[in-house]
């Protein structure tokens, strides 16, 4: 196992200011790693991800890394983008290893390769900054929350990719099913000290509770001890002054120093305590009820949605599932009557309120406080669940140091803007909560906690969330907004919805075979035209990669997109029809052979 270590950490300490990050830290990484860091947030993930990264300095310690280790960093802040569009934005990590990968990773992150940078959203931008983390030649990659903004084709898909590369991977992401599915080893960051799990993350709940048990007894044997020390020391023996003060002296040491373990072990358990809000008196049962609704924006051919119709009653915990631009957060609009639809009807309840969670955080502007966010209107006091809070004693609940209520926003990071967030929003839910990607930059700590506090709220809840685990926990029906424009709604959660769309799919083929059995029923070989259909694909894929070769070697040319760019995009776009059709004729020729073994084997 040492001729496989890749980086290692020695006695290191870091700090920022008077504030000590890291003290006598060690870490070991070595080849085939695929790493869960986790740990609350503030605790140094990113910290820990730059040093690896060599844009951390040290304060004292030793760092070893194999000669010339080579890292690829997906974090949140991005370079400044150069280029128009996304393949020129990547043109600079094409090269004769990874030139088939361009495709297939805009593809199934889908986006399009000629797409014109500006007219990106957000989300579509980090997508590209994930495809060149992908594309770089590294061996420890480094994942920054990679599945903010993803959907969920897009997370299933990264995680199989990721699981199949065999490359050491260290990943901090909130998606419990998402790092379930691919690590091997926990790196857990509490309290200054890197523990670390052999098993994954799977089993990550479990060893972090069996630990923090250990902790817990040993402290309560330490406590027993030391009352026991004070007990005899205080009480004394006349004859034996001086050996007793020191021993009295030592006695409360060792209470001083347990007081602080005591103080570490309560802040490392220490979690949200936000009131369930009260069961409404309101008898109205209709929240919402859509009637052929459709949607489309202006100077756009195709709606967003069309044919809507749906009720949601009082008390219903919906799941909004579908593609990104498939509709969800338009919808979320129609219903807080912030734009118009296009047609249909929509019957909304009189006096219809929602507490409203903006994944994009329009509402932290920059220059206020996290007083102002939570008392706008001034004062000490805001309501929450009907009763006056004093705003010191309410941030606590959401791991917020009352020192710093003054503190501005900018000076928060992402978990700790959502967090603040969530804590204006859930003071007073009104008629219910629309929360849209709630769990963005959330520690698993304060994920848990929402979890469960969403678990036994009595009010509408609506959330918008690629989270499966978070999801299933916390709604029972889903409305799914497909790629066609339709909208369907399923009863129950997350896993059964998935269930559901797997025997869906089972049902249809097996159907489309009853079919082909039928039409074939009395037909005891293959057609001539099928036939001639199967002596020719061999042939014609032959020709496909011939010129696919063709192209490749025209690409070895390293300089060829500098000094022939328009040629380097006419070859390139060539490429992607080619593989396609390559594909195509690929599938079918194994279909007809399919087809014409199932004939011989009848009869046999």
């Amino acid at each position: 196992m040492v001729s496989n270590l890749l980086f290692s950490l020695r006695e290191v300490e870091i700090k920022f200011g008077k504030k000590t990050i890291f003290q006598d830290l060690n870490l070991n990484l070595h080849k085939g790693d695929m790493v869960a860091l986790v740990g609350k947030n503030g605790v140094g993930k990113t910290t820990l991800m730059k040093t690896i990264s060599g844009d951390q300095d040290i304060d004292n310690g030793i760092i070893w890394n194999f000669p010339n280790l080579k890292v690829s960093y997906f974090n949140q802040k991005f370079e400044i983008i150069k280029h128009s569009t996304i393949l020129e934005n990547i043109s600079d990590l094409i090269n004769q290893k990874n030139t088939h990968y361009i495709d297939i990773f805009c593809e199934r992150l889908n986006l399009n390769k000629s797409s014109n940078i500006k007219n990106l959203s957000g989300g579509q931008i980090r997508k590209v900054y994930l495809i060149r983390s992908l594309l770089k030649d590294f061996d420890v990659l480094l994942l920054d929350e990679p599945t903010n903004h993803l959907d969920l084709e897009c997370i299933k898909w990264l995680e199989n990719y990721l699981r199949k590369l065999n490359k050491t991977i260290i990943c901090v992401s909130h998606d419990r099913t998402f790092l379930s599915n691919f690590t091997n080893k926990v790196f857990w960051l509490d309290r200054g000290k890197l523990r670390v799990s052999p098993s994954g993350f799977k089993n990550f709940d479990n060893w972090s509770s069996e630990l923090l048990d250990q902790e817990y007894r040993k402290l309560r044997n330490r406590k027993q001890f030391v009352n026991i020390e004070l007990e005899w020391a205080n009480k004394g023996v006349k004859a034996r002054v001086k050996r007793n003060e020191k021993r009295l002296k030592r006695a409360k040491e060792l209470r001083i120093q347990l007081e602080k373990d005591e103080s570490s072990y309560r802040s490392a358990i220490k979690s949200l305590k936000p009131q369930i809000a009260k069961k409404s008196i309101d008898q109205s049962k209709l929240i919402a009820e859509y009637n052929d609704v459709s949607f489309r924006y202006p100077k756009q051919e195709k709606n967003v949605f069309e044919k809507l119709s749906i009720k949601i009653s009082k008390n219903d915990r919906i799941g909004l599932l579908g593609n990104n631009g498939s509709g969800k957060s338009t919808f979320l609009k129609t219903l807080l009557n912030e734009i118009k639809i296009t047609s249909g009807k929509i019957k909304l309840k009189k006096n219809l309120e929602f507490s409203y969670f903006d994944q994009m955080r329009n509402d932290l502007n920059g220059r206020k406080s996290i007083k102002d966010i939570l008392v706008p209107s001034g004062g000490d006091y805001l309501k929450v669940q009907g009763k006056d809070r004093h705003v010191c004693s309410y941030v606590k609940d959401f791991q917020f140091d009352p020192k710093n209520i003054n503190h501005t926003v900018q000076t928060l990071s992402g978990g700790e803007q959502n967090r603040l967030l969530l804590a204006r929003v859930l003071a007073n839910p009104k008629t219910g909560l629309i929360l849209d990607e709630p769990t963005n930059d959330l520690d698993l700590e304060t994920l848990d906690l929402l979890t469960e506090m969403l678990s036994n709220y009595k009010g509408t809840l609506l959330i918008v969330s690629h989270d499966r685990d978070f999801l299933d926990q916390t709604v029972n029906k889903i409305l799914h907004f497909k790629s066609d424009q339709s909208v369907s709604l399923f009863l129950g959660g997350y896993s059964d919805f998935l269930k559901s769309q797997t025997n869906e799919a089972k049902d249809k083929k097996i159907k489309k075979n009853i079919n082909f059995e039928k039409s074939n029923k009395k037909v005891k070989k293959l057609t001539y035209k099928f036939e001639y259909e199967l002596k020719q694909l061999p042939k014609e894929i032959e020709i496909i990669k011939e010129e696919l070769k063709k192209i490749t070697d025209e690409l070895k040319q390293s300089n060829l997109y500098i000094e022939n760019n328009n040629r380097f995009f006419e070859i390139t776009g060539k490429m992607e029809k080619l593989n396609h059709n390559l594909v195509i004729k690929e599938e079918r020729w194994l279909e007809l052979l399919e087809i014409e073994e199932g004939f011989k084997n009848n009869e046999n």
